[in-house]
């Protein structure tokens, strides 16, 4: 099997032989994989991709629509801090179109995109579940609510 061509942690093809010994036999073992691929090598580069589909002796194709149709797994590496602006209803209403301006703005990245440092990545998401505190967004696991434009550099600084 071919090996990752950018990737020299051997250590972290390693693991990804000892999950798929694990699931290879199983019925459904394709999105426990992906998912444990994905924490071993935070985000699913064709390689990654190969070597899994190879190891399946299934069509690079299925792992691919795979990885495409869901939204949790990447296909480019994520940055150290996932920055998720809510979009959903009562944050649209509330100014999430401003926060998340300011936030391309103050990055210098699209929505998808990581920053040059691998630092952030903005992610436009649907609903965060915390409607009372709009408009929201989330830096990893960290809630910030009832935000306005300028609460987002010093919001940034404390990462």
């Amino acid at each position: 099997m071919s090996r990752c061509k950018n990737c020299t942690n051997k250590l972290s093809f390693e693991k990804l032989e000892k999950v798929i010994e694990k699931y290879k036999d199983k019925e459904g073992a394709l999105m426990p994989i992906m998912h444990e691929a994905q924490e071993i090598f935070g985000y699913l580069p064709i390689e990654v991709q190969n070597y899994i589909a190879e190891a399946l002796k299934i069509p690079i194709t299925d792992v691919y629509g795979v990885a495409t149709f869901y939204s949790q797994f990447s296909l480019k590496p994520k940055g150290k801090y996932n920055i998720s602006v809510c979009m959903g209803t009562a944050c649209y209403v509330k100014g999430a179109q401003k926060i998340l301006d300011r936030l391309k703005e103050e990055l210098n990245v699209e929505v998808g995109e990581t920053t040059e440092d691998g630092k952030f990545t903005i992610t436009a998401t649907r609903c965060l579940g915390a409607c009372g505190l709009a408009p929201v967004i989330m830096v990893n696991d960290d809630v910030y609510g009832r935000l306005v434009e300028d609460d987002i550099p010093g919001i940034i600084k404390k990462y």
